[in-house]
C-alpha cells in the first residue's frame, strides 16, 4: 500500500482527542531512534527558529524528559514527557505537560497522554499519534496556544534530519 498523505491532523472535540499521522520516507529504527534519543529531538522537536534544549532524559518506563523550548528573543518554556509505556520500535506512551525548570507542573496549563505507534511500511514509517485531553477547554487551549502549527513544523524538521542521516 503506498500513502500519498504526509500530514494527517485531527482535533476529536466531542473526545478531547487529538490524532496525527505523519509518514516518514525513513526505515523504523532510524524514525524510532529520532524520538526516543534527547540529542536528536533536541534537533527537531521545536519548531523554527526555536530550539529544543534538554535538561535530561531517561527514556524508559517511569522516565522523563525535561526540556524547555528556547526562543529566539531568549525565553524558555519548559516541559516534560512522562513514559509509562514502552514497546521497543512499536510503540510508547507518554504523560506531558508544562512545568517550571526544575520539572514542577504548571496546573494552570493543561496536560495529555499520547501514544505514539510506529508502523513499518516498506522502506516508509508511519508514526501515528493519539493525544488526549482531560477536558474540551484543554484542548481548545493547545489548539490555541498553535499547536497544529508547531508540531507539524517540528514534524517538518525531523523529516529533514531522516533525510540527511538516513543511510545511503
Amino acid at each position: 500500500m503506498n500513502h500519498t498523505v504526509l500530514f494527517k491532523f485531527n482535533a476529536d472535540k466531542a473526545h478531547n482527542r487529538i490524532a496525527v499521522e505523519r509518514i516518514f520516507r525513513a526505515a523504523r529504527p532510524l524514525v524510532w531512534h529520532a524520538w526516543t534519543d534527547a540529542g536528536i529531538l533536541d534537533h527537531w522537536w521545536a519548531p523554527k527558529p526555536w530550539q529544543t534544549e534538554t535538561r535530561s532524559m531517561d527514556f524508559r518506563e517511569g522516565g522523563r524528559w525535561l526540556y524547555a523550548m528556547a526562543g529566539p528573543e531568549g525565553e524558555r518554556h519548559w516541559s516534560f514527557m512522562h513514559y509509562t509505556t514502552i514497546r521497543p520500535e512499536t510503540f510508547f506512551a507518554s504523560h506531558d505537560g508544562f512545568c517550571d525548570e526544575n520539572g514542577v507542573v504548571d496546573p494552570s496549563l493543561p496536560t495529555s497522554t499520547w501514544e505514539n505507534r510506529f508502523e513499518e511500511q516498506g522502506d516508509q514509517t508511519i508514526v501515528s499519534i493519539d493525544i488526549q485531553f482531560e477536558t474540551l477547554e484543554d484542548l481548545e487551549k493547545i489548539i490555541e496556544m498553535g499547536f497544529k502549527e508547531g508540531f507539524e513544523s517540528g514534524l517538518n524538521n525531523l523529516e529533514e534530519y531522516l533525510a540527511a542521516n538516513a543511510p545511503s
